[in-house]
């Protein structure tokens, strides 16, 4: 009897313990918009407000575009908001934005590009004298540890776990990119180099 009972027990922890799901969120989309903003702050492409279309509802055409509601009444999706603006953020935020214009001229002349990872590459140094290598080895080694800094530091105020950090370098990776001027050298995903057209 007491053998029965060990039996019922332990197969009762154990379907109860495979009922148990740990669902692991990582907010993708939150991160990918404050990655995008940073980009942007950091080159100094400011998004464009776009114009304000209203319906022009003294026109005798307009008419009040019908709602349907299915549903319950008060259903909202959640948005979920990423913090970048800790005390150590917004100084790394400006340090590579105080570093960009040095980096520039390297970005036109196809000295370095934006990597797969999230990193800055040198490519070549082609055409550069000692001192400029020496200038353009110490630029990108400040920008990394300083965009490494980033992703750790973005984790850490979104209380996101370590293992998270090549995913947010990833999302990074596609902003720097995808913001990248025409003629800079980019790394596709499989690890090919090529000019952003």
């Amino acid at each position: 009897m007491v053998k029965k009972v060990k039996s019922l027990t332990f197969i009762a922890v154990a379907l109860l313990s495979a009922c148990v799901t740990v669902n692991i969120y990582f907010p993708a989309a939150a991160v990918q918009k404050a990655a995008d903003e940073i980009v942007d702050n950091v080159r100094g492409m400011q998004e464009q407000p776009k114009p304000d279309k209203k319906p022009d509802t003294q026109s005798w055409l307009y008419k009040e575009p019908v709602k349907f509601n299915i549903g319950p009444k008060d259903a909202y999706a959640q948005t979920i908001n990423i913090v970048v603006s800790t005390p150590a953020i917004r100084s790394l935020n400006q340090s590579l934005k105080s570093r960009f214009p040095l980096l520039s001229p390297f970005y036109g002349r196809g000295n370095i590009g934006e990597s797969n990872s999230g990193l800055l590459e040198t490519r070549n140094t082609d055409g550069l004298g000692l001192k400029d290598r020496a200038d353009l080895a110490r630029l990108v080694d400040q920008e990394n540890n300083d965009r490494m800094s980033l992703y750790k530091e973005i984790l850490n105020a979104n209380n996101l776990d370590t293992q998270s950090l090549p995913q947010v370098r990833k999302i990074f990776a596609n902003s720097w990119r995808i913001k990248s001027l025409p003629n800079w050298w980019v790394q596709n995903d499989n690890g090919q180099w090529e000019k952003k057209r």
